[in-house]
């Protein structure tokens, strides 16, 4: 009888011990599956709905102050996938989600540079945040700081900033300013039509270099030769249609930004979104040693600034 208790007693324990075992599984399962689903949702409201940025320097002064951080809505442009496998330089094919809207002027925009990466890495993207100031096909000019659209003058940003005492005059020739060679400088600009799907452009061996990057970031080569002939895909050609749109984007520091006015249309397929909310804020210029010192330089006031 005492054997019988004594197994009894042991097949008891065994089973206890299996459901314990089981109840651990199940518990380490549940916790699994919570990290993933938080980790995938997190991933998807980041590249589709709503990623954060730091503003870096002072070029949307004062709209946006270095040291701001901004909330920047994906979804209405039309989110993307990835363009690579995160965290690696692995490229993906990549798809665009329907739009709620376009890109309006007067839009803080967040967008991929255009000119490629100024660290010499073509697989890293910069992202810059700057103002949409044309849309596709609109006529652009710049007249003594004063930004002109399809012969309208544009009022500055309510907290933009342009302080500079020297103005520059129209026919100085910045060597800087976009397209490469034209008589242009930061305060009298163009006036240039910004490129539109599906527009014919004609080209010559004065113009070419407005277009330039325009035609290679549509998958074409272009070259021009000595006898002012342009070559697309090393075919003459004097006419070019237009297969994407594109935007003119300025900071609103106009005396200190670098923007479309230096290096040119920002393509559609490089907008990542809508700056609208600013979450949190530290003032970048105060000497910070530790979380301490980042704390005490929170600017607390632009905390929840929605961007206009």
């Amino acid at each position: 009888m005492a054997e019988e208790a004594e197994a009894a007693s042991n097949s008891d324990a065994a089973l206890e011990a299996d459901g314990l075992e089981t109840r651990l599984r199940l518990r380490v399962r549940d916790y699994v599956e919570i990290v993933l689903v938080t980790v995938l949702a997190a991933l998807f409201l980041k590249f589709f709905i709503v990623e954060a940025y730091r503003i870096p320097t002072s070029s949307m002064e004062n709209t946006l102050l270095a040291g701001d951080f901004v909330l920047v809505n994906k979804f209405v442009y039309g989110a993307r996938t990835p363009r690579t496998v995160p965290f690696t330089n692995v490229h993906l094919p990549s798809l665009q989600l329907p739009a709620v809207s376009l890109p309006r002027r007067g839009d803080v925009t967040v967008f991929e540079f255009p000119g490629g990466n100024v660290n010499g890495s073509s697989n890293e993207a910069v992202n810059y945040v700057k103002r949409c100031v044309a849309l596709p096909g609109d006529t652009l000019a710049i007249v003594n700081r004063v930004v002109v659209v399809n012969g309208r003058p544009v009022p500055m940003p309510r907290h933009a900033r342009a302080d500079r005492p020297l103005l520059y005059p129209r026919g100085f020739r910045d060597y800087r300013i976009f397209p490469r060679g034209a008589e242009f400088n930061e305060d009298n600009f163009g006036p240039i039509i910004i490129p539109k799907s599906g527009s014919e452009i004609s080209l010559t061996g004065n113009n070419v270099s407005e277009y330039w990057d325009v035609i290679q970031h549509e998958g074409h080569t272009i070259a021009s030769t000595s006898s002012s002939e342009v070559l697309i895909d090393d075919v003459p050609a004097r006419t070019y249609r237009v297969q994407k749109d594109y935007y003119f984007m300025m900071g609103d520091n106009r005396d200190n930004s670098l923007d479309s006015r230096f290096w040119g249309f920002v393509p559609a397929d490089l907008i990542i979104g809508k700056a609208f909310m600013v979450y949190w804020s530290w003032d970048e210029n105060h000497s910070v040693y530790g979380w301490v010192e980042r704390i005490k330089s929170t600017r607390w006031g632009r905390i929840g600034t929605i961007v206009r």
